[in-house]
């Protein structure tokens, strides 16, 4: 997998993840709510982790910096 996430991308996606979890786990978010918010976090903490994001192949998006 090529990389196409930049550092920026990843600090935000690291936050939402963490606002996410925070509501799940202080019970502000419960239910089916809840667990999709889980699972959103969880993809966001992986694809930062691995700095791919396979929606960003899908419409050619790269946020991360070319080096030369």
């Amino acid at each position: 997998m090529k990389k196409n996430m930049g550092t920026t991308d990843k600090f935000i996606r690291f936050i939402i993840a963490a606002i996410l979890l925070i509501a799940f786990f202080t019970d502000a978010l419960t239910g089916v709510l809840g667990y999709i918010a889980l699972a959103i976090a969880a993809i966001f903490i992986l694809t930062s982790f691995v700095s791919f994001c396979p929606l960003y192949t899908l419409f050619g998006a790269n946020t991360c910096k070319i080096k030369k």
